[in-house]
């Protein structure tokens, strides 16, 4: 089984067709089945009152669970898949579901159409479906870079990442890699209630995350117009970033595009005073959000040829 061929057919579909609202109104998504499994687990045993080692314990039992209800489907799955084109193509079917290539694209764009326009209200309204800032204390560089961030950091949680354990294990690989985000985006959290519940969720997302991290920047960096200033910028200022992780492709774009990231930002109840990324950089203007939308064009791009390549042998011999 190619498992190149595989994660090449789920990402043309996805870059195609995304994920369709009739579908998900019919049926859902496989995210959304992993959180509800999730948030029954939490409310059963995440008890209040509870001692931190038996709060984590529960925790740790948590994503055994959630990584067992996903691994066991997923491994059937592919065991029952043909040998050959028919099987790569069932298995990017299966996969599909698993990528963000396309509903990534359209989050961020629907962003950046209105704050090119100066329709600031309606860039606020866009960007607060995709950060957790407050976006009634962004102004337009604010909403810029938080757009800038959210894709950078996201091509690599939800497309880099899903398609570099594909490539590993199949479908038991991408599957289990969007069991463990899921589990991060919903438990791995520094609250009370999640302090110490969801660290086992939290350190597993930061290991699993940490070779994608690493090669988005990277390929951000290569497919840019500056890729030297975009590598020097990921390079010393990642390591910096409050995320193992986010700094990598954070950094590669910020030196890419010229602009500064990070910094300081407004949540709902806090203030979160985080270093900046490229600090002597000018904020992102609004044209900066449209021009970092092409450069994840070029690198989706890029991720596409590499996976073909990877799959020629495959295809050479099933012709």
């Amino acid at each position: 089984m190619s498992f190149a061929a595989m994660m090449l057919v789920a990402l043309v579909i996805d870059a195609s067709l995304g994920w369709p609202a009739w579908l998900f109104a019919r049926i859902g998504h496989p995210v959304t089945w992993i959180g509800a499994l999730i948030a029954r687990l939490d409310a059963g045993l995440n008890r209040e009152g509870e001692s931190p080692a038996r709060r984590r314990a529960r925790g740790h039992m948590a994503v055994a669970l959630v990584l067992l209800a996903v691994l066991l489907p997923a491994l059937a799955l592919q065991l029952l898949l043909p040998e050959g084109p028919l099987g790569w193509l069932l298995g990017g079917v299966l996969a599909w579901p698993l990528l963000a290539l396309r509903s990534m694209h359209d989050h961020v764009a629907a962003v950046a159409r209105p704050l090119v326009a100066g329709e600031t209200e309606a860039a606020r309204a866009a960007v607060a479906m995709i950060v957790g800032r407050d976006p009634a204390q962004l102004d337009p560089p604010g909403i810029a870079r938080a757009g800038l961030e959210s894709l950078a950091e996201n091509t690599s949680d939800g497309i880099v990442a899903p398609l570099f354990w594909g490539l590993i294990a199949g479908l038991p690989g991408i599957a289990a890699y969007k069991a463990v985000n899921t589990l991060d985006s919903m438990i791995g959290h520094r609250t009370p209630r999640h302090e110490d519940f969801g660290r086992a969720a939290a350190r597993l997302d930061d290991l699993v995350n940490l070779p994608a991290s690493r090669l988005t920047g990277g390929l951000f960096a290569l497919v840019s117009a500056r890729p030297r200033a975009a590598f020097a910028v990921m390079l010393r200022d990642a390591p910096g970033h409050r995320s193992p992780n986010a700094g990598w492709p954070e950094g590669a774009m910020a030196g890419a595009l010229g602009v500064r990231l990070s910094g300081p930002r407004v949540y709902a109840t806090r203030v979160a005073e985080e270093p900046w990324i490229n600090p002597g950089a000018p904020d992102p203007a609004p044209r900066d959000l449209a021009r970092g939308l092409a450069l994840y064009a070029r690198a989706m791009l890029c991720m596409a040829g590499a996976l073909a390549l990877l799959a020629l042998p495959a295809f050479l011999a099933a012709g």
